[in-house]
């Protein structure tokens, strides 16, 4: 599988959200974040500062969710990722 332009191919991380205090934040709650957590599986072949395995938080409106041999990814664009871990 390759991944063309400026796409980047991503598996999403679903983490607990806590506050400051150390209160855990219901599903509902921690939806209404922007950006989500995912980590990257390929970059696309125009894609030059996102590498595979970075940690990235990215737009959570700019991509979408498809199937690759049964299991889930996301693929957004270059321009979606607002942090690099």
């Amino acid at each position: 599988m390759r991944l063309i332009g400026k796409n980047v191919l991503i598996t999403q991380v679903n983490e607990e959200v806590k506050t400051s205090s150390g209160l855990l934040l219901s599903s509902e709650d921690a939806s209404n974040f922007r950006y989500n957590k995912g980590v990257v599986v390929q970059p696309g072949s125009d894609v030059n500062l996102i590498k595979k395995d970075d940690v990235i938080y990215y737009d959570k409106g700019k991509g979408y969710t498809m199937l690759i041999e049964n299991d889930p990814y996301t693929v957004i664009q270059e321009s979606a990722v607002v942090v690099v871990l």
